[in-house]
């Protein structure tokens, strides 16, 4: 059964010494409900990252609650990830985080499968799903373009049966012509599988191609919020008119906001 992520008056905060506090997350509430695919959208520093790591465990929140499903979300320990956050997997902005060099591809899949015993899709079919042909599955990474390296982890993190996917920038470091194909095959791949998606970006117009409804985040704090052709169209808040402003017209997908 998919699960809702609800995040409700979170805060994460960094302290530096011999420096001023860092609020990278300042009392945050966001919800991704099944099903559903959240653009959460920022320039680099706003704190997206961030809170992205705190959802899958990597990092504490110090005020508010986080859940999903019900369950709240807890800091990994130094023993095994949590069964509870196992749904909740996510695929880097660089594919090497992800990927070991000195193993095939598909017996690393064949890992991410073990944690789904039962009803995970062989490694052929994840491979299938990504366009990526399975006879590569004895191939190593480094014998990859850099855009199927992302796919394959993409298909890594889908073999686990995850109910919610979180993208952080998952096409920054692809070329521009991969960069919209890459992002409708997350959105794609997730939704035949009945997964949801926070997909994580600071471009708006990448974002409008895959996201149902989109935040976006400034300084810590969603500043906006709503259907995404409506944030698109019609922007309330100045914040998200400069995003829309930035974005080069010239590539076909932007525009200068009305």
């Amino acid at each position: 059964m998919a699960a809702e992520l609800v995040l409700t008056d979170v805060s994460i905060r960094y302290k530096r010494h011999g420096h001023r506090d860092v609020q990278a997350v300042d009392h945050l509430d966001l919800r991704v409900a099944p099903g559903e695919v959240v653009g959460l959208v920022g320039e680099s520093g706003c704190g997206k990252s961030t809170l992205v790591r705190a959802i899958c465990g990597l990092e504490r929140f110090q005020t508010g609650t986080a859940t999903f499903g019900g369950t709240p979300i807890v800091p990994l320990s130094l023993r095994r990830r949590p069964a509870s956050l196992l749904p909740i997997q996510m695929v880097f902005q660089n594919p090497n985080a992800s990927l070991n060099p000195r193993r095939p591809i598909g017996s690393q899949l064949e890992d991410a499968r073990a944690a789904n015993p039962g009803n995970a899709r062989s490694v052929a079919e994840l491979l299938s799903e990504v366009e990526i042909d399975p006879s590569a599955a004895a191939l190593y990474p480094h014998q990859f373009s850099g855009g199927q390296r992302q796919r394959i982890a993409i298909a890594r993190a889908m073999a686990v049966g995850p109910q919610l996917l979180i993208g952080d920038e998952p096409i920054a470091s692809l070329d521009a012509l991969l960069q919209a194909k890459v992002a409708r095959l997350v959105r794609d791949v997730a939704l035949r599988s009945h997964t949801s998606v926070l997909f994580i970006s600071h471009d708006l117009s990448i974002v409008r191609l895959v996201a149902d409804r989109i935040a976006v985040m400034k300084t810590g704090r969603i500043v906006e919020e709503g259907p995404t052709e409506d944030v698109w169209n019609q922007p309330q808040d100045d914040y998200t008119r400069r995003l829309l402003a930035a974005i080069p017209v010239a590539d076909g997908l932007g525009r200068l906001p009305g």
